[in-house]
């Protein structure tokens, strides 16, 4: 027979302690990547891609030539415009001639008054047709304007929809030739939070955010704007809320998914409790209606309620309670165990 040495016993009671440190709330969303300003230039009028002076990435400035279409048709037009101007003065001259005669004869009476209003009525014809035809040949000069395409902005081109020879119709819809970025130093983030959360929003407040592109990167931004309008997809209403971003680097590019932390509150010296600390309750005890932590006092588990603040992921803060830096709080319970009795124990031989 022989005496084996009693195993130390294992703690009962996992703990973690009440310190001072940070707590930052912030809200979690997606977001997109998109240019502050982004300009579809289009066409009002239709033609064959006759030369292209714009690529994808390239910088323009404002008035530069982007495309041109052919212009011989309209140029065609433009001369048969000017030939009906031309017929439609002549027209003119031959009305204003024929009025001031009626008015010559009518004193001598040989015609009547009915031929001099006919006369009048005329010559007003006239005039008009040569107002339609200078209309319509200013609407063709005009249009022989719109065959050279420019830029409305100085910005990079992200997107071109168009090649060389490529026939763009404008019968029913302006077509969208090119995409221009105003400034993709500055940019801006699309997120939808959720209505639950859209209250802890307000603008101003810091974003941080990472792209998949770089994912050992933070960037940051700021709530540039909280759109009004919701949008609602099987019953859940979400917000828009738009966030400024700083791309003085130029590492973001449009489209880019973003996921971003929103922060809504911080305290930076805080007395913190673990959040797994208030879910603990010991076997047999009641849920209270105040938040209640228990503090480990001679190896014992002791109650002690207090009122939450400001909590995230990990931490809640303490505004009132009998809690300080240092307290051992009860997260939950070992397997301890079970020794026999004497603390002895007998081997038979």
């Amino acid at each position: 027979m022989w005496q084996k040495p009693r195993q130390a016993q294992q703690e009962r009671y996992k703990t973690q302690l009440a310190e001072r440190g940070e707590i930052v709330q912030s809200v979690s969303a997606n977001g997109t990547l998109s240019p502050v300003v982004l300009v579809n230039v289009g066409t009002q009028i239709s033609g064959t891609v006759k030369a292209l002076y714009a690529d994808f990435n390239q910088r323009v400035e404002a008035g530069d030539v982007l495309v041109e279409l052919d212009p011989d048709l309209i140029r065609a037009q433009i001369r048969q415009g000017e030939a009906n101007l031309q017929s439609a003065e002549a027209n003119l001259k031959l009305a204003q001639v024929k009025r001031d005669r009626a008015r010559t004869l009518l004193q001598e009476k040989f015609v009547t008054a009915t031929q001099l209003d006919e006369a009048e009525q005329m010559l007003e014809a006239a005039q008009a047709q040569v107002e339609q035809a200078r209309a319509q040949l200013e609407r063709e000069r005009t249009n022989l304007r719109y065959s050279v395409i420019r830029s409305p902005i100085s910005g990079v081109v992200v997107a071109r929809n168009i090649d060389l020879g490529q026939t763009v119709a404008a019968s029913f819809q302006t077509p969208t030739l090119f995409q221009i970025a105003k400034d993709l130093r500055e940019m801006q983030m699309d997120t939808s939070i959720a209505e639950a959360d859209i209250g802890m929003i307000r603008i101003g407040q810091t974003a941080q955010f990472t792209v998949s592109a770089f994912p050992d990167m933070q960037f940051s931004g700021r709530v540039k704007q909280i759109r009004l309008n919701p949008t609602i997809q099987q019953n859940v209403v979400t917000y828009n809320v738009v966030v400024a971003v700083d791309n003085a680097e130029g590492r973001l590019m449009p489209g880019m998914t973003a996921y971003v932390k929103i922060v809504s509150a911080r305290r930076d010296d805080a007395l913190r409790i673990p959040n797994i600390a208030l879910r603990y309750r010991p076997e047999g005890a009641a849920k209270g209606a105040q938040p209640t932590v228990y503090k480990l006092e001679a190896d014992k588990p002791v109650a002690v309620a207090i009122k939450p603040g400001l909590s995230d992921s990990n931490y809640t803060e303490v505004l009132e309670g009998a809690i300080k830096p240092g307290d051992k709080l009860v997260t939950g319970e070992t397997a301890a165990k079970k020794e026999g009795s004497g603390g002895f124990r007998f081997r038979m031989f």
